[in-house]
């Protein structure tokens, strides 16, 4: 793949990200820098990650060293990016910095790192355990081995998709913050089945396994989810009625609207 990658900001989806390339021998962890903010993260990756990388705290001059990398992953919260500072005179040409901060357009990154290709990438945290979904957008002059190189960075955790960056933000709130959604929904379930006498640990137990079980159906079946809901619903029966409280109760509109709003504020951070 490549000599050295940098690591800007190591967290759990950073972690995620990198993690598969060592197992599979893709990259050695000699050639893996990190950078972090503080003595206790790096302490924390030094003591439990189970590769021997370097790793850096960000205040040290030997953290430096990333910039001699060819590409970078820049995976810092969004507003630490002020602090980074690329140097003016980079030895090294053609360098890749592919960008997970949210929100933050690929103009805005471009202009910070005016020595790199740049790369947006939006992914969600269930990239933590291979079951990502990660949207990309290329930035001006990427070549093909750039490219290739980083869809190599993500295929081993996600499913990938190629967008133009017009659509991220959409994809973000779906695939990002829906985690969170269908937390709450989830919750909100097992919430009812507790109401109705179940034990709180078997009613979320039964809810995500009727989840599981729902996806299953809708993919394996090749249903939509218009089919799916005729196919449980019975004149006069149980399932019209849970349909009709919701319906009376504006979920259907909280949830579209629970997209449009985290939509618009991701579009707010570039």
């Amino acid at each position: 793949m490549t000599d050295k990658i940098a690591i800007i900001g190591f967290g759990n989806i950073a972690e995620a990200i990198i993690t598969p390339l060592l197992d599979k021998k893709l990259i050695q962890p000699e050639n893996v820098y990190c950078v972090v903010n503080s003595k206790r993260s790096l302490e924390n990756i030094k003591n439990n990650y189970k590769y021997d990388v370097k790793v850096y705290e960000s205040s040290s001059q030997d953290s430096n060293i990333i910039w001699d990398c060819q590409v970078k992953l820049l995976s810092v919260k969004p507003q630490q990016l002020k602090y980074i500072i690329e140097p003016e005179n980079i030895k090294i040409k053609d360098n890749l910095l592919v960008s997970i901060l949210a929100g933050v357009s690929l103009d805005r990154i471009s202009q910070k790192f005016p020595n790199h290709k740049c790369v947006r990438a939006v992914t969600n945290i269930p990239i933590t355990v291979g079951k990502g979904l990660t949207g990309i957008a290329w930035g001006e002059k990427i070549t093909k081995d750039q490219k290739q190189f980083t869809k190599k960075l993500f295929e081993n955790s996600s499913k990938l998709y190629e967008f133009s960056e017009d659509y991220l933000d959409t994809f973000l709130a779906l695939t990002s913050s829906g985690p969170a959604i269908i937390a709450l929904i989830i919750e909100a379930l097992s919430d009812g089945g507790l109401s109705g006498g179940l034990p709180k640990i078997l009613s979320e137990e039964l809810v995500m396994e009727m989840v599981l079980g729902t996806i299953s159906l809708i993919k394996e079946k090749k249903l939509t989810t218009s089919e799916l809901r005729n196919l449980v619903t019975s004149p006069g029966g149980t399932t019209i009625s849970a349909l009709r409280a919701l319906e009376k109760n504006s979920v259907r509109s909280a949830l579209i609207e629970s997209i449009v709003s985290a939509s618009n504020r991701s579009k707010e951070f570039r």
